[in-house]
């Protein structure tokens, strides 16, 4: 028995094939052939996948944060200016240390932001060792503090490939671990549906660019 080949195994599933060579090979399925059977059910499902493939389009809330994270970050090619300002409210490691107390070199940092709507209380723990970083936070309500920030995503980002996404709690509360390249961002939807950056470089007491360390520069894009 003469097996088709599979150049026409695929001209035949996508309807290019000549209609006297289409009859034979149908009469040849229909003879029972199962290698060549195997062969055009391969290439089907090759087509189907292909079909699904060019109408599939990913959830909008993926696509508005991964736009949000790159255009905040330096791999943008342009950086749009920031129209409102995430301001620190406070910094732990900007606190003087109390009277007669020395410095105990911990590598937890506590941070308050303000970002419309809301408050953002963040806690930045560098693991044993620096390999990675744990993120802990609370959104609330920045005119009404007892509203929180509930069921809101957010996007951690390293910069270098590595992106963690998290859900506040009924609370506003959210946690999360990546891996620690000295450059985060944190990047979460504010008022009207804004995307809402903050960076976390200086924050793992990175400086730019080899520049001494200086006070924290955040904004939203």
């Amino acid at each position: 028995m003469k097996h088709f080949t599979m150049e026409d195994g695929i001209d035949f599933v996508s309807q290019v094939i000549p209609a006297s060579r289409r009859l034979a090979m149908e009469k040849h399925l229909q003879d029972g052939c199962k290698r060549c059977a195997k062969t055009v059910s391969r290439w089907q499902r090759v087509r189907q996948w292909a079909a699904a493939e060019a109408s599939y389009q990913p959830p909008q809330e993926a696509v508005r944060i991964v736009k949000a994270a790159f255009a905040g970050s330096e791999w943008a090619v342009q950086r749009k200016p920031a129209s409102s300002l995430v301001e620190v409210l406070f910094d732990s490691f900007l606190q003087p240390a109390l009277e007669g107390v020395r410095s105990a070199g911990s590598g937890t940092r506590q941070m308050l932001y303000r970002a419309d709507p809301f408050q953002i209380n963040l806690q930045i723990e560098v693991q044993r060792g620096e390999r990675s970083v744990v993120i802990t936070g609370q959104l609330l309500g920045l005119h009404h503090p007892e509203t929180v920030g509930r069921d809101v995503r957010l996007m951690l980002s390293n910069l270098r490939g590595r992106v963690v996404q998290a859900t506040t709690n009924q609370f506003g509360e959210f946690h999360a671990e990546i891996e620690n390249s000295g450059d985060l961002e944190l990047v979460f939807h504010g008022e009207h549906d804004k995307p809402i950056v903050i960076s976390l470089r200086e924050a793992l007491g990175q400086p730019h660019d080899g520049e001494p360390s200086k006070p924290m520069r955040s904004g939203s894009v």
